[in-house]
């Protein structure tokens, strides 16, 4: 995962997982993605001990650290934000190394990869808004020009960053398309807007197949179209519609076959817009509204395959 020191108590979904195996008799380790390498054939990490508390004065408490091979492990959660970037496609690598010798990895290594977080909801057309993936400008600027006012996005970001709202009268296009793609040299989506984002970017989560009820909707601040916690945006929990559950249900059953364990699902209206494959985010919130913890249905799920392959 990303520093721990740096977290935002409140609000991380890490935090949560991490007190959810404390809670369940794991023992804990923690990696950054400098700690991993492989050495020979051998893949391995610089690993600290480490012990979570449920207190906002002090939530961890860093041990020894020493170098140990990854199959000493049980388990490894994959908790790196984006971006992401070559070298977290060389992390999913090492962590592979591992998975083939018999460790569980959660988000499975070889799907984060595969899974980018804004192509993968292409899988699932029914469900999306019109899109293009491309780093054509000239074919980047006919879609603005067939739907009229769209949002361009870079492929590897989160948070909300680098996104832009664009209507077919702006007349800075031209300097968004080039700077986003890089003068035609990197890929990004362009995507319909969607109006009803001012009643929110709703997150759903969904864990091992099993969608949460309730999910997270962020709703942009005045004059802001981004939804996004990261950006502004304010969260409120509520329950899932039928189309919000028709779509959740629908990638659940894909994820788990990809071994997906644990992902987020961004829903505008009704429209699927991203699906949350890293290190999903929004579970504090709405597990204060739960009568049961959605890191310990995480847990529940993960000793479950544990036992199962001993």
């Amino acid at each position: 995962m990303d520093p721990i020191q740096s977290i935002n108590y409140e609000k991380d979904t890490s935090l949560l997982i991490l007190l959810a195996a404390k809670k369940a008799g794991f023992e804990i380790h923690l990696m950054e993605q400098q700690d991993l390498f492989i050495d020979s054939s051998t893949p391995k990490a610089f690993m600290s001990e480490i012990h979570v508390f449920n207190d906002s004065e002090k939530w961890f408490e860093i041990r020894s650290q020493q170098e140990t091979a990854l199959t000493e492990l049980d388990v490894i959660l994959m908790r790196k934000d984006p971006p992401f970037d070559k070298e977290y496609i060389y992390s999913t690598y090492i962590l592979e190394a591992a998975s083939k010798l018999g460790v569980l990895v959660v988000n499975d290594p070889k799907s984060l990869r595969d899974c980018n977080e804004k192509i993968f909801a292409t899988e699932f057309s029914d469900c999306t808004p019109p899109l293009l993936v491309s780093k054509n400008i000239p074919l980047l600027k006919k879609f603005l020009h067939l739907h009229q006012n769209v949002v361009y996005k870079p492929l590897d970001g989160m948070g909300g960053e680098s996104i832009f709202q664009v209507n077919d009268q702006d007349k800075n296009i031209n300097v968004i398309l080039e700077t986003l793609t890089k003068f035609g040299a990197r890929t990004i989506m362009a995507q319909k807007y969607i109006p009803a984002i001012k009643d929110g970017d709703k997150r759903i989560l969904v864990v091992d197949g099993k969608v949460i009820p309730l999910c997270l909707a962020r709703i942009p601040p005045k004059g802001e179209f981004r939804g996004n916690l990261a950006a502004g945006g304010s969260g409120i929990v509520q329950p899932l519609t039928e189309k919000d559950l028709w779509i959740a249900e629908k990638i659940a059953k894909t994820a788990v076959e990809k071994g997906l364990l644990f992902i987020g699902i961004d829903i505008i209206g009704e429209f699927l817009t991203e699906i949350n494959v890293t290190s999903p985010t929004c579970a504090r919130e709405i597990d204060k509204h739960l009568d049961f913890s959605i890191g310990e249905l995480l847990m529940e799920s993960i000793s479950k395959r544990l036992q199962k392959s001993n």
